[in-house]
């Protein structure tokens, strides 16, 4: 993954990318609540790095946009509908004008001066999938540099506005033993009723 956030190789089993290329197996987390997201929903892959989620995603027939400041991992995409931008997103303008989402997926990556404009981007209902690494993971191997890792609840007092539906902060010991901090939430109001199917758990 691109950007100040660090990416941490996972030892899951990989699969076939659109260019033939072997694929990192998406988060299970991502996994888990991909089943929220409908088929022609629109999905932005923030800081998409190889590119498994968007993958996932396109694979269920979802309108994906990928982004990353590795211009190569266009290649991940090649004979798929994965629209692919090449942006630096710390360092240029955001790059998706006012264009919203009805998902966004965030993974191994932690840079606080988007957390703005992914809730700009996210539709009104939307729901963001967020996991990365949290305080504490310098325990067991990188990322180390506190500006990388999150602080206890942030995601929860970040988004926490919104309607929460799965919030997570503490020890994983699968791929591989680290701190991580995930949520789900929806872009509604934070007592709202869900549908069933949505919010399916």
């Amino acid at each position: 993954m691109s950007g100040m956030g660090t990416h941490l190789p996972l030892d899951t089993p990989d699969y076939q990318g659109g260019g033939g290329a072997r694929v990192v197996a998406p988060s299970p987390w991502v996994e888990r609540w991909a089943a929220c997201v409908a088929s022609s929903d629109r999905v932005l892959d923030l800081a998409c790095g190889g590119g498994r989620h968007a993958l996932l995603f396109a694979a269920r027939g979802c309108k994906v946009t990928a982004v990353d400041r590795d211009p190569t991992f266009v290649e991940a995409f090649a004979n798929t509908s994965v629209r692919f931008v090449a942006a630096d997103l710390e360092n240029s303008a955001w790059p998706l004008s006012d264009a919203r989402y009805d998902a966004i997926v965030v993974t191994q990556y932690l840079h606080r001066p988007l957390f703005p404009m992914m809730r700009s981007a996210l539709a009104e209902g939307g729901l963001l999938i967020y996991e990365t690494f949290a305080a504490g993971n310098a325990a067991f191997g990188r990322p180390t540099n506190p500006d990388f890792l999150l602080n206890p609840r942030e995601l929860l007092d970040e988004f926490g506005d919104m309607r929460v539906i799965a919030f997570e902060d503490g020890f994983t010991a699968q791929p591989k033993p680290a701190m991580v901090q995930r949520i789900v939430v929806r872009n509604t109001v934070p007592r709202s009723v869900l549908p069933s199917h949505p919010c399916t758990l």
